[in-house]
């Protein structure tokens, strides 16, 4: 299957995929996930403007840093060499990360999701089309969404480093619509909140894709434990 990267005068294209790849409007569900943040809201630990940018810088530091975004560049790679072992090797590391259960949950439930649209948009081979002679299929049977993300980038011709930066701005997003419902936090602090994280997400960017694979595993006890006690929380609108 052909990808649009492969067509210089496709690069608008390629923006407007990853724009489409990060819109809020994407129907895979993002936006029923809070990531511990209803908790932390619950916890008292993130009650404003000044501890909800202190809270997303650190999971930004410790976490996607380290985790998700050097991942998308392994996968990138992995997808344009068609190395179905490594795609399935770095799968399974990722899974592995996930300390709870909803943790977990979320990714599996997201990539399933991701999936379906993508068969949906014919960016991913029908059975039909398969033969005993093609290659082996590159992605794993339950990719998690990180996967289908880097590999739906792939096929839109989005360059490596704006997937991770596509990647970043709409976790940010989504993190900030959730302060948003859960928190009095108006919208116009949200945009502060992003104003203060834009050269942040950057730098994050410019060192995950720095990072040896030594390097990788996201550090981020807090939000394991309050995605632990998400899970028994009395009253929550979000699912993780």
């Amino acid at each position: 299957m052909p990808t649009e990267r492969a067509l210089p005068e496709n690069h608008d294209l390629a923006l407007l995929g990853l724009m489409q790849l990060v819109s809020p409007a994407l129907p895979i569900g993002a936006f029923a996930f809070s990531q511990g943040l209803e908790s932390a809201f619950e916890l008292g630990w993130v009650s404003d403007e000044k501890s909800l940018s202190e809270w997303l810088s650190g999971v930004l530091e410790d976490g996607l840093t380290r985790c998700e975004l050097p991942l998308i560049a392994r996968l990138y790679t992995a997808f344009e060499q068609q190395d179905s072992d490594a795609i399935a090797q770095w799968d399974e590391w990722l899974a592995a990360t996930r300390e709870t259960a909803e943790l977990a949950a979320e990714d599996s439930r997201l990539g399933a999701s991701l999936k379906r649209l993508l068969g949906s948009l014919d960016l991913l081979p029908r059975q039909d089309e398969q033969s005993e002679d093609c290659l082996p299929p590159l992605l794993p049977t339950q990719a998690g969404y990180v996967t289908l993300f880097s590999y739906a980038a792939h096929m839109r011709g989005v360059p490596p480093r704006q997937a991770l930066l596509g990647f970043g701005w709409a976790w940010l997003e989504n993190q900030l619509a959730v302060a948003c419902k859960a928190l009095p936090l108006g919208h116009t602090a949200a945009q502060r909140v992003i104003e203060q994280l834009r050269g942040e997400l950057v730098d994050a960017v410019d060192q995950a894709l720095l990072l040896d694979d030594d390097d990788l595993g996201p550090i981020l006890p807090g939000v394991a434990l309050a995605s632990a006690l998400h899970e028994t929380q009395y009253s929550r609108l979000f699912r993780s």
